[in-house]
């Protein structure tokens, strides 16, 4: 218990740390390298994350059986099935090597269009870094799925923030001596090496973990096959939503667009943490609940409750973006960065009713029912890349902006919300009118707040966080006041009085 306990809390961290440093880190990073050279940086790292869709879902099978074998005491089998996935991997990897090389070996095809020769060389250099580095992550990856399964999150936590930490300090280190894009990769390297001795030295030497390699189980194979295979359709969709896009711009426009778009994407995962969060701990809860009962009004009831929480935190930030999203970005990115505002605003409500419904995952989950919003999401994520590509051609970034937000809101704003009331029995028209009652009052600040500031000059940091400052005072008790049900204030009276 004290091990999970202080897993989420080093889990709020994270976040708040990859928050802080994306903040302070980011503009630092993107003034020394250039947007060029930032653009190639993140162009590259598009492309070669599509590697990571090799893991095929096995990393979380890892997890799931490991904790299912310790539970049924059979160490044995447990230290059998490592020896299984290593060898897994190990075949995953090379494959992965062999795939990059073929990347590798056809940039000039790829981006020859709109890169130049300079350009096209550094890509090569960190492309060949990039391979390297997924290829020898997939066999070591095992002991960190190890440890999470043998909940010791004290000590995976703990490397996450420290590598966090030393990277950055060791970048701006490097950056402010001159070195680019190509020292990111290799000081990402580094520390990515570093971090998978770590992980295999503790599994060994502390949790005493043996690889046992027999006879291959094909039975058993065949069995995490078919469990790893609705998540390895979702890691597809991740793909190709945020790096997609990055990748074709990349084809059809140039380095400049690759560097604007990733700033957007970059907040849209700010924006996304903020969700996942608060939905993330209640899997427990709903497999207990439909165990139990699988009362659908009980169920209805939590699913309306969390997605008000959800849509208390990100309203606040959705709205005070639109309102100072312009400055923010003029400030902390530059101005050859302002594309960025209309796109990550795009992103956000694209991506809202998934942020605000995401314990919807945990409920069919629990239910064990992921098959039809798998199936849904790579269908849609197909015809998201298509349509990418078709107005990232036609209209450049912003059609290929467009497109994901387009994709995205129908997938999780209209089909998923009727199966939802169809099949899953979700009170998903309740659910709807209250986050509109609760978008009222926000809805009429932010049109107040925007015509004021549309006749401010907010030029500076100070003036930006005296505007955001009084935004927020004003904001949060209008919302308790208007947006706020009789349980959520009693909820924020209570975590005040514990606070004080």
């Amino acid at each position: 218990m004290n091990q999970l306990k202080a897993g989420v809390v080093l889990n709020y961290v994270i976040i708040i740390l990859n928050i802080l440093m994306g903040l302070i880190y980011t503009p630092y990073m993107l003034r020394t390298m250039g947007q060029s050279e930032y653009g190639l940086y993140s162009l590259v790292a598009s492309v070669i994350s599509y590697l990571t869709i090799l893991d095929l879902g096995f990393g979380n099978a890892v997890i799931r059986y490991t904790a299912k074998f310790r539970a049924e005491g059979k160490q044995t089998e447990q230290y059998e099935m490592f020896g299984m996935f290593f060898i897994l991997y190990i075949i995953i990897g090379i494959i992965a090597f062999v795939a990059g090389l073929v990347l590798y070996n056809n940039v000039n095809n790829l981006f020859g269009n709109t890169m130049s020769i300079y350009e096209l060389d550094r890509a090569r250099i960190m492309m060949l870094l990039m391979i390297f580095n997924v290829a020898v992550t997939f066999p070591f990856s095992i002991f960190s799925s190890i440890i999470t399964a043998y909940e010791n999150f004290v000590f995976a936590k703990s490397v996450n923030i420290i590598r966090i930490i030393l990277n950055t300090i060791v970048m701006i280190c490097l950056l402010s001596m001159g070195y680019k894009a190509v020292a990111m990769v290799v000081v990402q390297t580094i520390f990515n090496l570093a971090t998978l001795i770590i992980n295999f030295i503790y599994c060994k030497y502390r949790l005493h973990i043996k690889i046992i390699f027999r006879r291959f189980e094909w039975k058993f194979f065949k069995e995490v096959a078919i469990y790893s295979f609705w998540i390895f359709l979702n890691i597809i969709l991740d793909r190709v939503y945020w790096s997609s896009g990055q990748f074709i711009l990349g084809l059809v426009v140039g380095t400049a667009s690759v560097a604007v778009y990733a700033i957007a994407v970059h907040l849209a995962q700010m924006f996304m943490s903020f969700s996942t969060a608060i939905s993330g701990v209640f899997l427990p809860k709903v497999t207990a609940m439909v165990a139990r009962s699988d009362d659908k009004n009980e169920i209805s009831d939590l699913f309306i409750r969390t997605g008000r929480i959800q849509y208390t935190v990100l309203s606040i930030i959705l709205f005070g973006f639109i309102t100072f999203g312009k400055s923010f970005i003029n400030l902390w990115a530059g101005g050859d960065y302002m594309e960025a505002y209309i796109i990550t605003v795009l992103f956000f409500i694209g991506f809202l009713p998934d942020l605000i419904q995401n314990i919807g995952i945990s409920i069919l989950q629990a239910r064990n029912q992921l098959k039809f919003r798998s199936l849904l999401y790579i269908t849609v994520a197909i015809i998201s890349f298509i349509l990418q590509y078709l107005g990232g051609k036609k209209y450049g970034i912003m059609g290929c902006s467009i497109a994901v937000s387009v994709t995205l809101f129908v997938c999780n704003g209209l089909i998923m919300n009727i199966y939802y009331y169809k099949t899953q029995g979700l009170a998903i028209i309740r659910f709807w009118k209250e986050i509109v009652k609760m978008s009222i009052m926000p809805s009429i600040l932010c049109l107040v707040a925007s015509y004021i500031c549309s006749n401010i000059n907010i030029d500076t940091w100070s003036r930006l966080i005296i505007a955001i400052t009084v935004f927020i005072i004003l904001y949060i008790p209008l919302f308790y006041k208007f947006s706020s049900n009789t349980e959520e204030k009693t909820l924020i009276l209570n975590t005040i009085k514990k606070s004080l």
